[in-house]
């Protein structure tokens, strides 16, 4: 990792100049942004930030990636604290089924839900369990997620379970 600096930001939503512990109740409503700004970076930490008009300048080009983020937008990495990303196949059709008006327990009586989870579970292979799930988690991170707690929850039984550790 080397310096990065991202400069002529539209919006740099988020930033603080000090620390909290938490926002609740009215404060969540604040969206703090620098309008025009620019981010330094170094060795993958912020290393500084603030409008373009008082840009300090740059000292040292050694090693120094420069982003032009005109028009654009710089925000935190969301971070996903329950998903349950390690599954086989999909319920697209249970999606539908949903939408249309269906119970979960209508769509279980017609084999999906759950039960039929765990058993496309069982069924597949690890090898082929972690390529799926490599895509989704791909996904992810391409549409900002930075850090993620992934659930189990599938599998029903120890055995099954133990394939999101293998």
């Amino acid at each position: 990792m080397g310096k990065l600096l991202i400069k002529n930001i539209k919006s740099l939503v988020q930033v603080r100049e000090t620390n909290i512990n938490k926002v609740c109740g009215k404060d969540m409503s604040v969206l703090p942004c620098i309008e025009d700004a620019w981010l330094a970076i170094d060795n993958g930490l912020i290393a500084d930030f603030g409008k373009m008009e008082d840009f300090p300048g740059i000292t040292d080009w050694k090693d120094l990636e420069v982003i032009d983020a005109s028009g654009k937008l710089v925000l935190p990495c969301y971070a996903d604290s329950h998903t349950h990303i390690v599954y086989a196949g999909n319920r697209e059709s249970e999606f539908v089924d949903r939408i249309n008006g269906l119970s979960y327990e209508e769509i279980a009586k017609r084999g999906g839900g759950i039960l039929n989870s765990a058993k496309k579970l069982r069924e597949t292979g690890e090898d082929d369990l972690f390529e799926q799930s490599l895509v989704r988690f791909k996904e992810i991170i391409y549409q900002g997620t930075g850090a993620v707690e992934i659930k189990s929850g599938y599998g029903l039984n120890l055995e099954s379970e133990l394939k999101y550790f293998a």
